[in-house]
């Protein structure tokens, strides 16, 4: 059995462990010379309601995004990726990266932070990594912040 990955996914929402995850995507996809996809999905559920009084929150969310991925094509290109691709999609992420995502680029590995979400919230709305763990039909690395030392 080969560990080679030729199309990651790597979800980026401007977290902390989805800055982590993303230096190690740029450390896989080097050492694979794979193509690099970079996700983010704006979170629809979030501003549906309050949309309704400020039309402007997903013009907003839409103009982070690509802020956010053309940050991270940069990045990704100046550390040697020569194929890396930015995707903008809209809804859930945790079924996005998943099923939308990771299927349309025939991604064979995802690479996502995990969540930073209490046990409570985790209780009632899941995390985004667990869900992409479960329903992915590739291979899924999920990457821990950094730990700090005492």
């Amino acid at each position: 059995m080969t560990f080679e990955y030729k199309d990651i996914v790597v979800a980026v929402d401007g977290s902390e462990t989805a800055e982590v995850a993303f230096k190690k995507a740029i450390d896989i996809a080097n050492r694979n010379e794979a193509k690099l996809i970079l996700s983010h999905v704006v979170d629809t559920r979030a501003f549906a309601t309050v949309e309704a009084y400020d039309r402007s929150l997903a013009i907003r969310a839409e103009k982070y995004a690509t802020e956010l991925l053309n940050d991270y094509q940069q990045k990704a290109e100046d550390a040697g990726i020569k194929d890396v691709v930015v995707d903008i999609e809209y809804g859930s992420p945790k079924v996005k990266i998943a099923k939308d995502v990771a299927p349309k680029y025939k991604a064979d590995l995802i690479i996502c932070g995990a969540t930073g979400l209490s046990t409570m919230e985790r209780f009632f709305i899941g995390s985004v990594s667990e869900h992409i763990t479960r329903y992915a039909s590739c291979d899924v690395l999920v990457v821990r912040p950094d730990q700090k030392e005492d």
